[in-house]
């Protein structure tokens, strides 16, 4: 019999995997969904887009305290409840229900990505973790490839945009019932209560050095990512798809990697420059061949440490399911707001160049430089 805490992974896996089709599919069928709503400007699309950044924000900077206010088995009953809201977009004809839509949406994927740390903290062995932090971790990646690689037999097996979109949401409904009945048992609402003796708040979070420290780690990587693949192709580099893939593949090698191997810090600080040096190879060499090269070694060393950088703050001396809950929290919610911050000053370098990308591409891989400065800085053991 498969163990239940394999059923809770299937779950937390696909319901974040389908969340990033739902979100991406609606970005590729934009056209369509413009047309259906009404929508004759740019700008209210983008505001679509921007209310998906401002509740990922927001729900990750709550979602420590809503563990604590309905217990994980209920927190994540309604956080997946909030993603089945990508329904409305195939359906409405109304700008507005549109973007409430969108935000619900986007706020129950936000919540999510933090649960997944303290259900993985306490309901997997310490030799698992790194595995299953590593699923997580390529959860959004996996669901992006499949809707960008996959859109077209998609959209022909449905048999239109609407359709496919209503699969997807259907799918997020399926894992919500399976939430349902499978959670209920096992995941009650006492997810903490090991830890209630030594309360660990939001506030004593901020006033943890680690937290900022670990969020400043990962926010130039996540800002990095988010311009590639917004801005990267307006300026000729065509090469996205492959950083998607070899993510992929990147985080499968990590989550050996760091399933073998206890040293997390020497595989963040090696990717980090590795990282490094394949943005700057990427953004600068005019060269087809070897951007290609630059863009397979930067998605695979963007996610081989991942895996081992979620462990890492799992395994911090007296860490506990309140204190992972709070930490991944912080670490979301200042990574997504500095990750909202870093493109829109990207795009006003440009503006302020006269279209020009070779200023802001010097800003954006200065930026990914802080997965390797914030490596240095972490401390095995700390």
């Amino acid at each position: 019999m498969i163990p239940k805490r394999y059923t809770l992974e299937f779950i937390l896996f696909t319901s974040y995997m389908l969340f990033a089709m739902s979100w991406v599919g609606a970005t590729i069928f934009m056209p369509e969904i413009m047309h259906a709503t009404g929508m004759n400007t740019l700008t209210q699309a983008s505001t679509l887009s921007t209310s998906l950044t401002i509740a990922k924000i927001f729900g990750t900077a709550i979602a420590a305290w809503s563990i604590n206010k309905f217990g994980i088995h209920s927190a994540f009953s309604i956080a997946s409840l909030l993603i089945c809201f990508s329904l409305v977009t195939p359906y409405t004809g109304s700008y507005w229900l549109l973007l409430a839509s969108r935000f619900l949406m986007g706020l129950g994927g936000a919540l999510i990505v933090v649960y997944f740390n303290p259900i993985i903290y306490q309901y997997f062995p310490v030799n698992e973790r790194p595995i299953m932090n590593g699923l997580n971790a390529i959860a959004f990646n996996v669901g992006t490839a499949i809707i960008m690689f996959g859109i077209k037999p998609l959209t022909t097996f449905s048999g239109g945009w609407q359709n496919t979109l209503i699969y997807i949401s259907a799918g997020s409904i399926i894992m919500l019932l399976l939430w349902l009945v499978t959670g209920k048992t096992d995941l009650t609402n006492n997810i903490i209560s090991s830890s209630q003796n030594e309360k660990y708040r939001f506030i004593d979070g901020l006033k943890d050095k680690f937290n900022w420290l670990f969020a400043f780690t990962y926010a130039g990587l996540l800002s990095f990512y988010i311009v590639l693949f917004t801005f990267y192709p307006k300026a000729g580099i065509s090469q996205v798809k492959q950083v998607i893939l070899f993510g992929i593949i990147g985080a499968i090698a990590g989550m050996i990697y760091s399933h073998k191997y206890r040293s997390r810090l020497f595989i963040m600080r090696i990717s980090g420059l590795i990282q490094l040096i394949s943005a700057f190879g990427l953004s600068f060499l005019n060269n087809p061949t070897l951007s290609t090269v630059f863009a397979i070694s930067l998605g695979f060393f963007m996610f081989l440490p991942i895996p081992a950088l979620l462990t890492y703050a799992q395994e911090r001396p007296s860490m506990n399911a309140q204190k992972i809950a709070v930490t991944f929290s912080i670490f979301w919610s200042v990574s997504y707001l500095i990750a909202t911050i870093v493109p829109t000053l990207f795009a006003y370098i440009v503006d302020h160049q006269q279209g020009n990308f070779q200023l802001a591409f010097i800003f954006i891989c200065l930026i990914e430089s802080t997965f390797l400065i914030g490596s240095i800085l972490l401390k095995e053991g700390k």
